[in-house]
């Protein structure tokens, strides 16, 4: 069933690649080996599977191997962005440098950059010209939609502009797309791209597209050729570093696993549509633990009577039933600065699963408490969390004369005005990372909710390293209540499928 991969052959003036293995067997186990220590639930069956795929398909066409093997591998659409990045380096498109890097990119910089470039100084004038000649091409790739004229200007301009720590110390240099970008700033190209379709649009070009629309699709080829350079980055810095290395620190994590205080716009906005699955899912574990939690002690009577049908062996043991209430949640979340988005999608997944709790009721707080329940539920349960939170903001009174957290008013107006949503059968959690601009905690008001109510966890977006530093009061609170670590929507949903009672 192995197919071997030849070796390429060595390219001068480019450093040797590290060992990487020859087969195709090698290459999928390592793949495989990757995609799990993103997370990615992959098994045995899985790995057989891809193998298969493997030799049917053959290595000929590489489009064809990474839809198959994504086929075998993959459970999810969310999962394909990591995947994507880990074939890249294990299936690479190629080694060394581009063709024409190796062929002398440079020499072609005075004759592409002769009409309308600007003379610089003898020292800057290669490198200048070089940058412009990469700019036209690419224009004219964009234009064109020209996807493998955008691939082969990847590969030149991280060859020319990616490079960084050459001769330095071992270990100190590599290839950096974010060196390359900044250097070729494809986004500055969107005018000229449009010109160039309005004068004389290209074959496949929506040249009768409208202004708007026109522009977002050339803002989304550009999109797909930064995306293109990180790829080309990432190879090259395998070839220097090794592909387990690179495929475990370079490779993007999937949504889930992203950092909510790192999560930037359109991490968010991806991590937004996984709230109807998320909620799906923990319902329907919800639902399991509520089904087992229904067969109580064992009944001793029901038990013997019914082994009397076998010869007095207890083959079919008989329980007490018993009927567990779903329980009662609220929410108490701070809204302010960079918490703002886990506090959001933390109450947007709690209101889609509110069938699975008797009673859900939600408060935000800025510096004042508020109860935002009938917000979120006049938003419905697809709401964009931030449009939720500058409704919050704007028509709750969350902020007194300023506008910086206070836990600690905070959870005194919530104990003073709001205690009676808290009893006995009540579950309270408690989002925010607990940084109180050095003002005082009030954990005694914390400690007072705790003894109504059945149990409460506080869930804190930063790392416990950070707990206790500068103005962070989390030590103290965590004195008073259980604090559990809250970083991405994959310990979240263990979080809530672990603590919330049944």
């Amino acid at each position: 069933m192995t197919v071997p991969i030849p070796a390429p052959a060595p390219v001068p003036g480019v450093p040797a690649a590290a060992p990487e293995p020859r087969d195709t067997a090698a290459r999928i186990t390592g793949l495989v080996r990757a995609l799990r220590g993103h997370g990615l639930r992959i098994g045995p069956a899985e790995t057989v599977d891809a193998a298969a795929v493997t030799e049917v398909l053959g290595l000929a066409d590489r489009e064809q191997l990474r839809a198959g093997l994504a086929a075998a591998l993959l459970r999810s659409e969310a999962q394909r962005a990591v995947y994507d990045a880990a074939f890249d380096l294990y299936f690479p498109l190629g080694v060394g440098a581009p063709e024409a890097a190796r062929s002398g990119l440079a020499a072609e910089g005075p004759d592409a950059g002769n009409s309308g470039v600007p003379q610089g100084s003898p020292r800057e004038r290669p490198d200048e010209l070089l940058r412009e000649s990469l700019r036209e091409r690419l224009a004219a790739a964009l234009a064109a939609d020209d996807r493998a004229a955008q691939t082969r200007l990847a590969g030149e301009a991280v060859a020319a502009f990616g490079r960084y720590g050459a001769g330095s110390s071992p270990g100190s240099d590599g290839w950096s797309a974010h060196q390359t970008l900044g250097r070729l700033a494809p986004e500055t190209l969107l005018a000229r791209v449009l010109a160039a379709l309005r004068e004389g649009p290209a074959p496949d070009a929506p040249g009768d597209v409208a202004g708007p629309l026109l522009a977002d699709e050339i803002r989304r080829r550009i999109q797909g050729f930064r995306a293109l350079v990180g790829t080309e980055a990432r190879r090259r810095a395998a070839e220097l570093r090794g592909t387990e290395r690179i495929a475990e620190r370079a490779v993007a994590p999937t949504v889930d696993r992203i950092d909510f205080l790192a999560a930037g716009r359109d991490q968010l906005a991806e991590l937004r549509r996984t709230v109807q699955p998320l909620a799906r899912k923990l319902a329907t574990r919800l639902a399991a633990r509520r089904r087992r939690a229904a067969r109580g002690q064992i009944d001793l009577r029901r038990t013997l009577r019914r082994s009397l049908s076998t010869g007095g062996v207890p083959l079919r043991p008989a329980y007490r039933l018993r009927r567990p209430a779903r329980p009662e949640i609220v929410l108490l979340c701070d809204i302010s600065g960079s918490v703002a988005g886990f506090a959001d999608f933390t109450m947007l997944l709690v209101q889609a699963m509110s069938d699975q709790f008797s009673k859900v009721r939600v408060f935000a707080f800025v510096n004042r408490t508020a109860e935002v329940t009938a917000l979120l539920a006049a938003s419905g349960r697809s709401s964009d969390p931030a449009v939720l939170a500058r409704r919050i903001l704007t028509e709750a009174k969350v902020m007194g004369h300023h506008g910086n957290s206070d836990y600690g008013s905070a959870l005194g107006e919530f104990a003073e005005h709001h205690l009676a949503a808290v009893g006995p059968r009540t579950s309270v959690l408690v989002l925010g990372d607990a940084r109180n601009n050095h003002r005082d905690p009030n954990v005694p008001a914390l400690r007072l909710i705790a003894e109504r109510a059945r149990r409460v966890h506080w869930l804190n977006p930063e790392q416990p390293a950070l707990w206790g530093t500068g103005d962070s009061a989390a030590l103290a609170y965590a004195e008073a209540v259980e604090m559990h670590s809250c970083r991405n929507a994959r310990r979240l949903t263990e979080l809530i499928a672990r603590l919330v009672p049944v």
